[in-house]
């Protein structure tokens, strides 16, 4: 959002957000409060969700939206394990949702933001291209893959103008400490032991959320209605590696890192390649991992109030089921 008002301060952007345990309207308050008094604010929060039909139909209309960029998931595996059913709910029933009342409202643009984990898991040195066979193994994946193809059939069938985005781990400031980056800098922080599943030589692309933003702008400004398109850090490293850069940089020592038991499939390599992406859109990461790392670990450390407002309920209840007790 930040990304979008700084380099499009004349948009109007609407954001639909349902606010579930690691949403935080607070990250954005900022910009509410600019606009607030305006006659015609270009920042405008609505809470609802996005499996809403008649919310999302009169917003379309009231708001004369001419562009839809769906963000909106249940992005973590290791709760999808826990429990399908919202991932079902969110990203398949409401992505639905969103492409049926795109298609009624002519909406000109439709950008669907998805993951690399939908193409599984890949050996050295092949990398994933958007011809890639889907292969999902966890039911999040799953659920993410399924609205891929839903997409892609709004498309073919009604000729709704959509493009379906890709793309490898993100990490920077504002995420929810339930991801690796995050969950290890705020465990580490406290000199807690930081787990890292299996031998944590999963290897993961990792990308700096500005760069996912930058890819996501460019789809929404030159993709071709139909096409496909990975986005990459061309950053390739171990968990574990991972991990051990992160407590170098706080100063921590290797001895916080704690092997706990491997989740169920559990992917051990994803691997981008972005060259379409490049090639179609000028695509290409600006942020290199270690500039991209020490930025989120200085963020994290000057934003130590807003770790604790959110380390509340659902964090700690997040902690104990997945963490406690364990290792």
């Amino acid at each position: 959002m930040r990304f979008i008002r700084e380099r499009h301060p004349d948009w109007v952007v609407v954001n639909l957000d349902k606010l579930t345990y690691a949403g935080n309207r607070r990250n954005l308050l900022d910009l509410e409060e600019a606009e607030a008094g305006c006659a015609l604010p270009r920042y405008v929060f609505v809470h609802g969700d996005i499996g809403d039909a008649g919310l999302v139909e009169s917003l379309l209309a009231e708001q004369r939206i001419e562009a839809v960029v769906n963000f909106a998931a249940e992005s973590h595996v290791d709760r999808s394990i826990h429990d399908p059913a919202p991932f079902i709910t969110t990203n398949v029933q409401g992505t639905q949702t969103l492409l049926e009342c795109a298609r009624k409202a002519k909406i000109a643009r439709f950008v669907h933001v998805s993951t690399d984990e939908v193409y599984g898991s890949i050996d050295p040195p092949q990398r994933f291209s958007e011809s890639s066979p889907l292969a999902p193994n966890s039911p999040y994946s799953a659920s993410k893959a399924a609205a891929d193809l839903l997409v892609r059939a709004y498309c073919k069938t009604y000729g709704l103008p959509a493009i379906v985005t890709r793309c490898s781990n993100n990490y920077g400031p504002y995420q929810f400490p339930e991801k690796l980056i995050p969950l290890a800098c705020t465990l580490a922080r406290q000199d807690k032991p930081v787990p890292v599943y299996g031998d944590g030589k999963n290897v993961r692309d990792w990308i700096f959320v500005d760069d996912h933003c930058l890819g996501v702008e460019l789809a929404l400004l030159k993709g071709a209605p139909g096409a496909v398109y990975n986005f990459g850090g061309d950053a390739e490293l171990e968990n574990v590696e991972v991990v051990r850069r992160l407590l170098r940089l706080l100063g921590k020592p290797e001895s916080l890192i704690r092997f706990v038991a491997d989740r169920p499939g559990h992917d051990r390599r994803y691997a981008m390649d972005f060259a379409k992406a490049a090639d179609a859109l000028g695509f290409a990461p600006t942020v290199g991992f270690e500039e991209g790392l020490a930025r989120t670990v200085a963020w994290y450390e000057a934003n130590a109030e807003w770790l604790e407002q959110v380390q509340s309920g659902a964090y700690r209840r997040f902690m104990k089921e997945w963490y406690g007790g364990r290792g």
